[in-house]
């Protein structure tokens, strides 16, 4: 499948776009739609006639952001209008939610008028907490933001412009410090004059740069004192007192490069010609000015950065607007100001020199991240950037007299922002990462099945894993050329001519001999039966990990994994659990899909392997041993079946923080705990449930998944002597793409 193709499934399947409204108050009964209208809303609406600011307090104002744009400079694609702007426009709605929790309405505007764009934000005043300006082209979008800051009583933030310009800024702070350079001796030359490109020379004059130190170029070359041609005020006011007419003198001696530009436009000749120890920001998208190595091609004493994520000191805006807006609405900032913008780079810059926790360093494959010439600029996924750059912003506005609602305890205020984050973890990409330092091979008996070889796409294409895809090469050849993926280099099997076949069926007869096998039956197995074959490719080290199921039941996948691959020495049985991903929590469910009616030392097993999965998903596991009674509440052989494994668990690993029995909502309920079972080791927040039976789990996870709309990862099979991971009918493409990433992990810690 092509990515254009791709990416068009991704925006239309199910919803159309990408965002959607939904209600903050519960709005079932007559009562509550009462109070959600009339006549219950007009109350609100008094008080805030009487007093405006009551709007932050009564309706959504407060975390409200418009994204505006009429269109006119979408990323790279130019001036495509208004409304082929909108996909653009809904992501970046996505963004500010998923990294801040702000909500976003997306706003095209089909105007290039500069003065009607003006005059209609200005009447969407009072909806709005803020006003992000978007995609708007140059020299228009400065005097469209200038005026806006002028007339509106919100924070106005060009992110094209301030984003970029506050990420490098402090990136340059940071490698300054490194090469041992002082801000106001540095000559830095931006190459790029549109939004981006002044706003970098503008902040880093603001930064204590010497103005006379800066040089602009554009298309036609240097901005200079005197230049006539293609001149505006913006470019104006940054023209130099220079002899320099083009790039290439520009860049003799410098000591900075910003390139919002193009392709290319950095030689190796000009980067040769710059100072000691040169400080390159190539942040042309998607292709820089100069790449990584070809610039430390030239010279080894290059720091250099881009907009890609596939090098590091990653330039990327997320890690700026999201932040800021939270610090600006959390304190009703009537602007952003220049005070605001600084403190963010500070932030990011502190950020980056302080020691990474190992959740990051998982986040990107386990590389080692220390700061240096490597490491400027904080990951963009780094969840510890909201709580850096949002107080840090919010006490700008406070001591710059901004912030029309100060906040009062900084302390509680970092605990609102560490709630509104949830989990600070992206589990899936956490473990999606582990798995590319190291992709290992992992076999699909389904080969020739469409959710396969898409899901074999992408993981050959993000480098997750090694796919081995089972079947007849030229069918599952022909489904790929049908689906137009690119699997270029992907391993087919055809289990009835594989070259090891006799062998496989020489030591699955070995195996089986006394459990009714005859040979002729292990030779049909081996030649018929696929996940017979895949467990054995598995057995014999020609497959690390083995994953099926998609159309197969359960049993036809476990059965011959037990009977080739086995449990771990030690073990009764093995174990099934689902992860379920809510939108604030994260919780290992299990046995959900293997023990039915588990006995107390099994259930002791389960619970000892899945906080011990829980761990390799990186997060402390606090398991609750499910009951229907409390601590002796009630008196039944089924509680007392709990009672005895909570303890086994407590005996195998004293160090697990585990209780039970126990029921599922005091186990959810910090406030009951603490007032009727202070004794208890948990405190009302466990994230590992341990079903006292299969019965119980199965139902749980699925309501939970339907109900409750929680992703669930899964089925996890624990216990067994290699990974074999048994997917199931209804799998989307996503979730075989994560089913395979937690294989390849268990692969790695088992090799």
């Amino acid at each position: 499948m092509s990515k254009r193709q791709e990416a068009l499934d991704y925006h239309s399947t199910g919803r159309k776009g990408k965002i959607e409204v939904i209600t903050t108050k519960p709005c079932a009964t007559s009562r509550d739609l009462s109070l959600a209208y009339s006549p219950g809303v007009a109350e609100p609406c008094l008080e805030i006639e009487k007093n405006p600011d009551m709007a932050y307090e009564y309706t959504a104002k407060g975390n409200l952001v418009a994204v505006v744009s009429n269109g006119t400079a979408v990323l790279g694609l130019g001036d495509i209008g208004a409304l082929a702007g909108k996909p653009v426009m809904e992501g970046k709605g996505v963004l500010f939610k998923r990294f801040a929790d702000v909500d976003v309405f997306d706003i095209e505007l089909n105007t290039k008028d500069s003065d009607e764009l003006i005059r209609t934000v200005k009447l969407l005043e009072p909806t709005f907490g803020g006003i992000n300006l978007e995609d708007i082209k140059g020299p228009e979008c400065f005097y469209i933001e200038e005026q806006l800051k002028e007339i509106m009583n919100i924070p106005v933030f060009h992110d094209d412009q301030h984003g970029t310009a506050i990420i490098s800024a402090a990136g340059m702070v940071n490698a300054l410090e490194i090469v041992g350079k002082k801000v106001e001796d540095a000559k830095i030359v931006v190459n790029g004059a549109g939004a981006a490109g002044i706003a970098c020379a503008n902040l880093a004059i603001t930064m204590g740069i010497d103005p006379n130190n800066v040089i602009l170029c554009d298309t036609k070359g240097v901005i200079y004192k005197g230049r006539t041609a293609g001149m505006n005020d913006y470019k104006e006011r940054l023209a130099a007192e220079t002899d320099a007419r083009t790039l290439e003198d520009a860049m003799v001696d410098a000591d900075i490069f910003f390139g919002v530009s193009a392709k290319g436009a950095l030689t190796p000749e000009m980067l040769k010609s710059m100072a000691k120890d040169p400080i390159v920001f190539a942040m042309a998208n998607p292709d820089p000015e100069i790449t990584p190595p070809e610039a430390q091609a030239v010279r080894e004493d290059v720091i250099i950065g881009t907009g890609r994520s596939d090098y590091n000191n990653q330039v990327n805006n997320v890690l700026c607007f999201p932040f800021l807006f939270r610090g600006a609405l959390d304190t009703h900032a009537s602007a952003i100001n220049d005070e605001m913008k600084l403190a963010a780079v500070k932030a990011l810059a502190d950020l980056a020199k302080e020691d990474v926790p190992d959740s990051v360093r998982k986040a990107y494959g386990g590389e080692e991240i220390k700061f240096g010439r490597e490491y400027l600029i904080p990951k963009p996924f780094d969840p510890r950037v909201l709580l850096h750059v949002a107080p840090a912003v919010a006490k700008a506005a406070m001591d710059t007299g901004v912030a029309r609602r100060p906040i009062e305890d900084m302390d509680k205020y970092l605990e609102r922002l560490e709630a509104m984050q949830g989990r600070s973890k992206e589990v899936m990409r956490t473990l999606i990462n582990k798995a590319k330092t190291a992709p290992k091979r992992v076999v699909f008996p389904e080969g020739e099945e469409e959710k396969v070889i898409r899901a074999a796409h992408i993981l050959l294409d993000e480098g997750i894993a090694k796919p081995i895809l089972l079947g007849d090469e030229m069918e599952i050849r022909a489904k790929i050329a049908e689906l137009g993926a690119d699997l270029d280099g992907v391993q087919i099997v055809n289990p009835e001519s594989f070259a090891r076949r006799s062998e496989y069926i020489d030591v699955l007869f070995e195996m089986r001999q006394r459990k009714g096998v005859t040979r002729a039956e292990a030779k049909r197995m081996i030649k018929k039966q696929r996940n017979y074959f895949g467990a054995m490719m598995v057995h014999m080290g020609d497959a690390d990990a083995l994953l099926s199921g998609i159309d197969h039941h359960y049993p036809e996948t476990i059965r011959p994994a037990l009977e080739i691959i086995g449990k771990q020495a030690g073990l009764s049985k093995v174990h099934g659990a689902y992860m379920m991903v809510t939108q604030k929590d994260v919780a290992l469910f299990a046995d959900t899909t293997v023990n039915i009616e588990p006995t107390a030392e099994e259930l002791a097993e389960t619970a000892i392997l899945t906080a011990e999965k829980a761990r390799q998903f990186d997060f402390e596991p606090k398991v609750a041993m499910l009951s229907f009674s409390n601590f002796g509440s009630a008196e039944h052989p089924l509680c007392s079946k709990v009672k005895k494994a909570t303890a086994l668990v407590k005996a195998w690993d004293p160090n697990l923080e585990v209780d039970g029995e126990i029921q599922a909502n005091v186990a959810l309920d910090p406030d009951l705990i603490e007032k009727q079972y202070p004794f208890s080791k948990l405190k009302g927040d466990a994230n590992v449930f341990i079903f006292p039976d299969l019965q119980s789990g199965n139902i749980s996870y699925k309501l939970l998944h339907k109900l409750g709309g929680a992703e669930m990862i899964g089925p996890i099979l624990m216990g067994m002597k290699k990974p074999i991971h048994v997917l199931q009918r209804g799998d989307a493409v996503a979730d075989i793409v994560n089913m395979a990433a937690v294989a390849v992990v268990d692969a790695q810690e088992l090799a």
